[in-house]
């Protein structure tokens, strides 16, 4: 890559600028750290625009569920199943009407779908247009708020096993049921996103969503810049992830860039984030030794005023004891 000395400014916020030359140099520091894996950055020039792009690593932060596409957008809706299968617990008569089984079935709850007995387990492929095109193979791990549903007993037929897997989808080859497509992402696992320069927070928000088919508004999350430190930093809407990390440096150990909800994450400046990690005794001593300060700023300021109100008292009395001259 060309690193040569330029001096025209990038945007990378709303009203903010940085000259081409110094995010060069913090550029080349970037991919100096990644030298021979996939998340170096390129940079080119298009329209006079100087454009740079590549992977961003973004952590999961995720308090609450979130809610998974049960099939793509384009995806044809396939007819419902034969009246002899079984569907959502009950049998669908000749004329679509709804028939009591004859016995309840035994419902287990497991962490997972079970394969199809017989031996056969549905391939990455069967899950439908589901699975996201991977990058670099993005990590989404499930928790175990996600729960399948198996019924046991009677041996299933060839029309209940296409069934199933029709009805399971596949992210990063994690399988979850069509009924139980919400599921909160393990916090802090990473994935990531080809981006470039120009996008900005709300674009980034939209395109990692519809990698993995979230249902979830955009609206609803925000990029937020951790540091070990406890400083939590909101990306606004008018910043740029990529500039914004490469301009906090390459190393995920100190910063990194955490999808979270905008309502369950408050903002923590550096000043804040130094007091977080203490414990509560060394607290209790700082806020001891600022009471201290402010009693010693109090009594200075009464002893001030006390001095100045006597002396105006003296000068009232010497003025009255003089005699008025006319």
């Amino acid at each position: 890559m060309d690193y040569s000395h330029q001096t025209s400014l990038v945007p990378c916020g709303q009203d903010k600028y940085i000259s081409k030359n110094e995010l060069l140099l913090h550029l080349k520091t970037y991919n100096l750290y990644y030298e021979g894996q996939n998340l170096q950055l390129r940079h080119r020039e298009e329209e006079d625009e100087f454009i740079v792009e590549g992977l961003l690593n973004i952590s999961w932060g995720l308090r609450r569920p979130i809610r998974l596409q049960m099939q793509d957008d384009n995806e044809r809706i396939r007819p419902p199943p034969s009246s002899s299968s079984w569907h959502s617990g009950c049998n669908l008569g000749a004329q679509g009407s709804i028939l009591k089984p004859l016995t309840m079935p035994s419902i287990q709850i497991s962490e997972v779908d079970a394969p199809p007995e017989g031996g056969q387990t549905p391939s990455p492929t069967d899950s439908r247009g589901l699975k996201p095109l991977q990058e670099d193979t993005p990590q989404l791990m499930r928790t175990r708020s996600d729960v399948g549903v198996r019924r046991r007993g009677n041996v299933r037929t060839p029309s209940d096993q296409r069934r199933i897997r029709r009805h399971r989808f596949s992210i990063n080859g994690h399988f979850y049921n069509h009924k139980t497509s919400v599921f909160t992402p393990a916090y802090g696992s990473v994935t990531n996103v080809r981006i470039n320069s120009t996008m900005t927070t709300p674009q980034v928000l939209k395109l990692l969503l519809n990698k993995f088919k979230i249902e979830n508004s955009a609206e609803e999350f925000a990029l937020y810049v951790v540091h070990t430190s406890g400083e939590k930093q909101k990306l606004k809407n008018t910043d740029y992830p990529l500039v914004a990390r490469i301009l906090q440096g390459p190393c995920e150990q100190v910063s990194k860039v955490f999808l979270m909800e905008k309502d369950q994450v408050e903002e923590v400046t550096y000043d804040v984030a130094q007091y977080i990690k203490f414990e509560m005794p060394v607290l209790k001593s700082f806020i001891q030794k600022l009471q201290e300060e402010e009693d010693r700023e109090v009594r200075k300021l009464v002893r001030k005023y006390t001095m100045l109100r006597l002396m105006i008292r003296q000068r009232l009395e010497e003025m009255a004891e003089t005699p008025a001259t006319i």
